[in-house]
């Protein structure tokens, strides 16, 4: 890498509409093409079998962890970096980001473990079905002894993130999310790999991913130089990125909590049984082609309101939070009247059974009616992360997914289990979103008088 920092980054100069779209606009598309991954790899799978497609679905809480502490040590590091670049700190923005790659690697190491001696119980603790199980196993087992390509690919581009470079994070999402659409097929049918091709398939295009990320920090990324030979670990530092991140780490540890209590939930109280557990494993990847573009946009969010905050421009700061929520809820309803208006097509991309579509219907119109809610939350919440505030986005995600979600899908999955109403499970969703709005508005408020409204205005 090239050594010194530009005189001004174009996230204190560029004008904010300009700016948002040239930072997310690259994320939305990548995140796209990733959404369409979740959906050709599910599709694939779901041709073997609907239980082959049942063990990809129980799979989600262990790879949804896995990419969440990812995603939460990168966070921590995004806005870390960010402002200090915004404070013109070099030494400080390079001791950062050469942080955030060991802790990749340390991450890495953790589920590499869990791969090699976990992977059988986590599934057990789920079904008791043997074939789920096996096929799970087959499955998951790759996902996370390989999973240093995910690790690696999420931070470099976090590093490209952190300094505007959102562009060429598309080009590495795009290419591994590409390969593994193509890989898939290959290995699953013409190698007859099965389901554990499928991983395979995703773990090559993660590990290409990470090659092309780390070239192009490599010879493209002016803003950060890492130096691994001096490197050594700061305790400092990794408090610092961890104040940030853990909060983020935590709220997807959540989500994985409550994706596994309403698999048992469901399998235990839904009359479809491990059908219904199915269904919401499809609606979790039908659903990233609402969420996937809104994250993308969050995550161009984020590096603009840290960069400001550090140059200290309250203007500019608000401007990009109030266009992300503008945005984000407009393109939430017109997800919100696809889940509605046409579920069976939806699911039927899923070779979706007779009993999946009865029961999967009212699943997607009663969830989908809450995306609005939803969207409004994590367009909030960027602003949480970027201000090192992310303990207010897991207090969110707590309240909404454990002391809400999950209590009022076990009363009313009990309910409707008694009365023949399984349908009466789903109604958690609205009733949790509600609950999640009123909290984020709430901190959100505490953020403006405490932190937002005590920068100067700018110019």
């Amino acid at each position: 890498m090239q050594n010194g920092a530009p005189a001004e980054n174009k996230m204190g100069v560029m004008p904010i509409p300009k700016l948002i779209v040239n930072m997310s606009l690259p994320m939305i598309i990548s995140m796209l093409v990733q959404a369409l991954y979740n959906i050709v790899d599910s599709f694939f799978v779901a041709k073997i079998s609907e239980q082959s497609l049942t063990a990809v679905s129980l799979a989600f809480p262990a790879q949804n962890l896995m990419i969440g502490v990812a995603t939460g040590t990168a966070v921590g590091v995004n806005a870390l970096l960010s402002r200090a670049l915004g404070e013109k700190n070099q030494k400080l923005a390079n001791d950062i980001a050469e942080h955030g790659v060991f802790l990749a690697a340390v991450g890495y190491a953790l589920f590499l473990i869990f791969g090699l001696f976990g992977v059988r119980v986590f599934y057990a603790a789920q079904t008791g079905v043997e074939e789920i199980i096996g096929f799970g196993v087959d499955y998951l087992s790759v996902i996370c002894c390989f999973s240093f390509g995910l690790f690696g690919q999420i931070m470099f581009e976090r590093l490209m993130q952190s300094t505007g470079r959102t562009l060429y994070t598309m080009f590495t999402q795009g290419l591994g999310a590409i390969i593994n659409i193509i890989l898939d097929p290959v290995f699953i049918f013409v190698f007859h790999q099965g389901v554990k091709g499928a991983a395979i398939a995703t773990v090559i295009g993660q590990i290409l991913a990470f090659g092309l990320a780390v070239y192009l920090n490599h010879t493209k990324n002016i803003d950060v130089q890492l130096n691994a030979r001096d490197f050594r670990p700061k305790g400092r530092i990794v408090a610092r990125i961890y104040a940030i991140g853990v909060p983020s780490i935590i709220m997807v540890a959540i989500g994985s909590v409550m994706t596994f209590a309403m698999n048992k939930i469901l399998i235990v109280y839904h009359a479809a049984k491990e059908t219904a557990a199915t269904i919401f494993g499809i609606y979790f990847k039908l659903n990233s082609f609402v969420f996937m573009p809104v994250f993308g946009l969050n995550n161009g969010i984020i590096p603009i309101v840290a960069y400001n905050y550090g140059a200290q421009n309250r203007r500019r700061m608000l401007q990009a939070i109030r266009i992300s929520v503008m945005f984000v809820s407009a393109y939430m309803i017109l997800g919100a009247i696809v889940f509605m208006t046409v579920p069976g097509s939806l699911l039927s991309i899923f070779n979706a059974s007779e009993t999946m579509l009865q029961y999967g219907r009212p699943a997607l119109r009663i969830i989908g009616s809450t995306f609005i809610l939803a969207g409004v939350c994590i367009a909030l919440g960027s602003s949480f992360q970027a201000l090192g505030y992310g303990i207010y986005s897991m207090i969110v995600s707590l309240a909404r997914q454990l002391l809400v979600l999950v209590p009022a899908a076990f009363l009313l999955g009990r309910l409707g289990a008694q009365n023949g109403n399984s349908d009466l499970v789903w109604y958690a969703f609205p009733i949790a979103e509600v609950m999640s709005l009123a909290v984020t508005l709430y901190l959100y408020s505490r953020l403006y008088a405490n932190v937002i409204s005590t920068v100067p205005e700018g110019k």
